[in-house]
């Protein structure tokens, strides 16, 4: 009898083999056979969409909620040191003592407190929420933005394709930092405030209530990241406009529209889909550095959260290595399925650009 495990593998092959060719849905399944570092790519980023999409449920404290009285505990299985000021009177004179006290970690906040005594368990599940929010919206702009510029960049050619390709040099000429906080500073930091479901229905009563949604990062990551999407979509529409069904497409009287919406963007969508894969790791590293600096508007961000423990490295090194440590897995991860989905549906898009 199969087990739940074989369930969902079968459930989400059948899924992969509605959505792609039978001989696609061969080659991800004998990629993914063949390498552990995919497995383990598919596991980290499962579970970090399990935990951003459930973060009400997993979270064991409010993330927001700040108990002063706590601040900076370590993380269980650590402990630190501190200087304790007493003062007393002694024969009419007032006398300091400095005593060194151990301060230790406490079981209900696994992995410590930050300055103001906020969970940083609870801080770092929420984190996750932005930071794929970001990710996958930014991506999507991205795409959107990129693919339509390079498709009709690669299928008319001549001075359509030189005028937009130089546009995209001129984009690559910024560093993506600079040209994100140029922009953000031109559109100033807008957040979008999101009902959460699940505290809404009374599941998670003790939880913020909305959620806070960094809209012009996630506008301003989209527009940076744009000139990947079309320099890899004006060589996939380079190639496939000449292809025998496009001039027999234009023999029967379709227009340019209807041949890139219906021969040359499906044909197009495996590179593109690879290459977003490995853009959201990007995003994901360029929206903790804009919330790093203060751009996000957010303040349950990993980035922020980073930035508010680089005070306390010598004696609370924890606030920072935490939400640290969960960017890095989670650009690990994504990675990690990147490079399996290319290895698996597009070999030679190796060495393309915009990858982390």
């Amino acid at each position: 009898m199969a087990g739940p495990f074989d369930r969902l593998a079968d459930l989400f092959w059948s899924s992969v083999e509605r959505g792609f060719s039978p001989r696609t849905a061969r080659n991800l399944r004998k990629e993914l056979r063949q390498s552990a570092l995919a497995k383990v790519g598919i596991v980290v980023v499962v579970a970090i969409v399990l935990v951003a999409v459930f973060a009400p449920l997993l979270a064991p404290h409010n993330p927001t909620s700040q108990h002063l009285d706590e601040s900076q505990l370590p993380p269980v299985g650590f402990s630190k040191e501190t200087t304790q000021t007493s003062s007393e009177v002694v024969n009419g004179t007032v006398q300091v003592a400095n005593e060194t006290a151990l301060v230790s970690a406490e079981p209900k906040y696994p992995l410590g407190t930050d300055a103001l005594g906020r969970d940083m368990l609870s801080r770092v599940i929420y984190g996750a929420r932005t930071s794929l929010l970001v990710g996958l919206f930014g991506t999507a702009i991205a795409a959107l933005v990129g693919v339509t510029v390079g498709l009709v960049s690669g299928y008319y050619g001549g001075k359509v394709d030189d005028a937009l390709m130089r546009s995209a040099d001129i984009m690559l000429a910024f560093p993506s930092l600079v040209l994100a906080v140029a922009l953000v500073g031109l559109f100033g930091r807008a957040v979008v405030r999101l009902p959460d479901p699940l505290v809404k229905a009374g599941i998670a009563p003790n939880m913020p209530e909305t959620f806070a949604l960094p809209g012009t990062v996630i506008l301003v990551v989209g527009l940076v990241n744009w000139v990947w999407f079309a320099r890899v979509a004006r060589g996939e529409a380079l190639s496939i406009e000449g292809e025998e069904y496009v001039k027999a497409a234009r023999s029967v009287g379709a227009d340019d529209g209807f041949i890139i919406r219906k021969h040359v963007l499906p044909n197009s969508v495996t590179p593109i889909l690879v290459l977003a894969t490995i853009q959201i790791a990007a995003i994901i590293l360029l929206e903790s550095a804009l919330s790093f600096l203060g751009f996000s508007g957010t303040n349950l961000s990993w980035g922020f959260d980073i930035a508010q423990g680089r005070d306390y490295l010598a004696s609370s090194w924890w606030i920072s290595t935490v939400p640290g440590i969960a960017i890095v897995l989670t650009v690990i991860g994504i990675n990690l399925v990147g490079d399996w989905l290319r290895d698996a549906l597009d070999p030679g898009i190796e060495g393309e650009g915009g990858g982390v």
